[in-house]
């Protein structure tokens, strides 16, 4: 007899637009499952609020993906990652899985070049991420680049508009990025403009995101805990946004099926 707990959905989480990317990345390695995506897009941004405005609005959205019995969570946010993982994983009885800065492949793989991480101000200020940075060797080669005001330009276009082009020139012009190994995308929303970001930044400065070790994670949590869906044979998804603008919906649906085409996804998508 199949667990009913085998059958519920995954519970995926962020301020806005930028989880859909992880949604993507999980679709693509768990397509089996069911999933219940809640962008806060109301509430967006998280990364230039209070540290505890962001495990209010957090919480408030978590305790809402509970009533659809959900059996794992993935805070497919980072700045929410920050201010509230700890405590989610304190209240909650769930697999919880946090995104971070993937510092640490960046870190092996260009030993001598500077590392940029991309963030908003609050993942980049919290403890957390500083905790983070004094595990490696040469924390002066971390350099925090925070974006304020990016994820609200992502929210509005989904990542193509001659306003980030323009935001994204001044934010790079101090530096001399011949210096530079790698960017990591320290928010989920930045996946999104990866494109924009190598026409400005050039190809030889790699990109690195960490979604495919949030997916590896919440894969090896679900086998451990034996609550793996054996029964899907498509993938459906529940998309909902606080925000009142309808077309939320519909740019979430359009990012969606972006990224699984570029992640060369052939399964099937069930909306529900």
């Amino acid at each position: 007899m199949v667990n009913t707990c085998n059958e519920s959905p995954i519970g995926v989480f962020d301020s806005g637009l930028g989880g859909i990317s992880v949604l993507a990345a999980l679709i693509s390695n768990l397509p089996e499952e069911k999933y219940v995506y809640f962008g806060d897009s109301h509430n967006a941004p998280y990364g230039v609020r209070e540290t505890e405005a962001v495990k209010e609005l957090t919480f408030n959205v978590v305790n809402y993906l509970m009533k659809y019995n959900i059996k794992a969570l993935v805070v497919a946010c980072n700045t929410a990652t920050s201010a509230a993982v700890t405590e989610l994983r304190n209240t909650y009885d769930i697999p919880i899985i946090g995104m971070e800065p993937a510092l640490k492949p960046a870190i092996e793989k260009y030993k001598s070049k500077d590392i940029i991480v991309m963030a908003t101000p609050v993942t980049l200020r919290e403890k957390k991420f500083n905790n983070l940075i004094q595990q490696f060797n040469r924390p002066e080669n971390i350099i925090k680049l925070p974006c304020p005001g990016l994820v609200e330009l992502i929210e509005v276009s989904g990542g193509e508009s001659q306003e980030i082009i323009s935001y994204l020139e001044s934010l790079f012009a101090p530096f001399d990025l011949a210096k530079v190994g790698s960017i990591v995308l320290g928010c989920t929303h930045y996946i999104f403009i990866r494109d924009t970001l190598k026409k400005i930044i050039g190809n030889e400065i790699e990109l690195i995101d960490g979604n495919r070790g949030t997916t590896n994670r919440l894969h090896r949590l679900l086998e451990e805990k034996d609550c793996r869906n054996c029964n899907g044979n498509e993938t459906e998804v529940r998309i909902i946004n606080s925000s009142q603008d309808s077309r939320m919906i519909t740019l979430s649906k359009e990012l969606l099926e972006k990224q699984l085409m570029i992640l060369n996804w052939k399964g099937s998508l069930k909306y529900v």
